[in-house]
């Protein structure tokens, strides 16, 4: 299972896009809200979440993905219980993605250290020693996948649907929503 941690001030179009298209692709997706059911966006849409992270089954979850928001990143940052969720599956070895500003938060707790990722343009010194490259809309870097801004939100959700799926379910995904670009 994937869970979209939800935060409120989340980037909208970076959680729902990548959430449509691993649906689509049959991958069971939660919105787990951070600390409440209803979850308002950085443009002020709200969103119902399956599940709060309370109530998640972490032992489930095969991806773990944080959207952008500033808000929504601050919010994560600063809640004990999301860090200490995000560590945890990084032990376990489950899948990190994150885009936008939320790889920020990968890299304040260390997970990032010397790997290849990317990150909003502008935001490359929050990434303490990730090696940036901002030349590509998404970096994958062994089980941590990042993406660069709210514009990646297809590439990155066809990225995540190939790691989960593979490459043929991404392509018929792509072609599906009638997606041209690479991914």
């Amino acid at each position: 299972m994937v869970a979209i941690l939800l935060a409120t001030g989340f980037e909208e179009s970076e959680a729902l896009v990548p959430a449509d298209l691993l649906r689509r692709a049959g991958v069971e997706v939660k919105l787990v809200g951070l600390d409440r059911m209803q979850v308002t966006g950085s443009h002020g849409i709200t969103v119902s979440a399956d599940c709060t992270l309370a109530q998640l089954d972490q032992n489930a979850v095969r991806m773990l993905f944080l959207p952008g928001g500033l808000k929504g990143v601050e919010n994560i940052q600063d809640s004990p219980a999301a860090l200490a969720f995000i560590e945890t599956a990084c032990t376990r070895g489950v899948y990190l993605a994150a885009i936008c500003a939320a790889p920020t938060i990968l890299a304040r707790v260390g997970i990032l250290d010397r790997r290849n990722a990317v990150c909003y343009p502008g935001m490359e010194e929050e990434m303490g020693s990730a090696v940036v490259d901002q030349s590509s809309p998404v970096v994958e870097d062994g089980h941590i996948i990042t993406g660069q801004a709210a514009g990646s939100s297809f590439p990155f959700g066809l990225k995540l649907v190939e790691i989960l799926k593979g490459r043929q379910t991404a392509e018929q995904v792509a072609h599906g929503v009638h997606y041209h670009g690479s991914f």
